[in-house]
C-alpha cells in the first residue's frame, strides 16, 4: 500500500508540473511524502531506474531533507546557505564554500533553485558514507554504459518517434530507463537516441535528464546534517 501511495504522489506531482501548477507546491507535496517513514526503499514508479527512496531509515534525514525542500520552495538561499557545510564542494574545480552558493544561488545563468526543484522529486539514495544521495540515480551503478552519452528517461510510457516532432509515428515507449544518445543536440526540443535493436528514435529532450546532472550529497557530522556537495558533471 505504502508504494503506491509513493507512487502516486510523484505521477501527481508530474502531472500537476505538466499542467502548469507552480513546480514548488508539486515539489513540497511530493517532499512531504518521501519523508514518510518506510520499512524498505520506496520505488515511487515503474521502471527500471525509476527513483527509489532509500533514505526514509536514515537517522536524521527525514529532518534534513524537509527542511531542504522547504528552503528550495520558498527560494531561500539563507535557509539553504544553513543547510551547508562550510567546506561545501561546488564543482570539480576547486570551487565551494558557503560564499560561492549563496554567490551562484543569486546567479540566474547558473540555475541552482532550478535546477534544486528538478532533483528533489528524483528519489534519494543511502551513500556509502552513509550519507544521502539525490537524486537516486546519482549513486547506482550503471555498469559499462558511458554516464556522458546515457540518459534517464523521466517518466512512464515516454514515447520513442520516428522523427523529432510531436506528431511523428511512434516507434516504442520507454519507461524510466537509460538510454543512449545517438548525438547529442543541445537545446534542441528533440534528442536522437539508439534502442536495444540498434535503431534510433527520437524522445523529448524535457523527458531526458544525464546521470550526470546536478546532485548533491548530504551527511551528519558531530550530529548535524548539512549538504556536503552540490555538482555536476564527473
Amino acid at each position: 500500500m505504502r508504494l503506491a501511495l509513493a507512487a502516486l504522489a510523484l505521477l501527481a506531482a508530474t502531472a500537476a508540473c505538466r499542467q502548469d501548477e507552480a513546480p514548488a507546491e508539486a515539489i513540497e507535496e511530493t517532499a512531504e511524502k518521501l519523508m514518510e517513514p518506510a520499512a524498505q526503499p520506496t520505488a515511487l514508479a515503474r521502471g527500471q531506474f525509476a527513483p527509489h527512496d532509500d533514505c526514509a531509515t536514515v537517522t536524521g534525514a527525514a529532518a534534513f531533507r524537509s527542511s531542504l525542500a522547504d528552503a528550495v520552495r520558498r527560494r531561500d538561499a539563507v535557509a539553504l546557505s544553513g543547510l551547508a557545510a562550510q567546506d561545501i564542494k561546488l564543482d570539480f574545480g576547486g570551487g565551494g564554500g558557503v560564499a560561492q552558493l549563496q554567490q551562484r544561488l543569486a546567479d540566474p545563468e547558473q540555475a541552482l533553485w532550478t535546477e534544486l526543484e528538478a532533483m528533489l522529486p528524483l528519489g534519494c539514495a543511502e551513500n556509502e558514507q552513509g550519507g544521502v544521495t539525490i537524486p537516486w540515480i546519482a549513486d547506482q551503478d550503471l555498469g559499462r554504459r558511458d554516464p556522458f552519452s546515457t540518459m534517464l528517461v523521466l517518466g512512464e510510457n515516454v514515447p520513442v518517434l520516428a522523427a523529432p516532432a510531436g506528431d511523428a509515428q511512434r516507434l516504442g515507449e520507454v519507461s524510466w530507463d537509460l538510454v543512449r544518445i545517438a548525438a547529442l543536440r543541445p537545446g534542441a526540443p528533440f534528442q536522437q537516441i539508439m534502442l536495444p535493436d540498434e535503431r534510433t528514435g527520437f524522445i523529448a529532450s524535457e523527458a531526458l535528464r544525464s546521470p550526470v546532472d546536478y546532485r548533491l550529497t548530504a551527511s551528519s557530522r558531530n550530529g548535524r546534517w548539512s549538504i556536503t556537495s552540490l555538482v555536476s558533471g564527473d
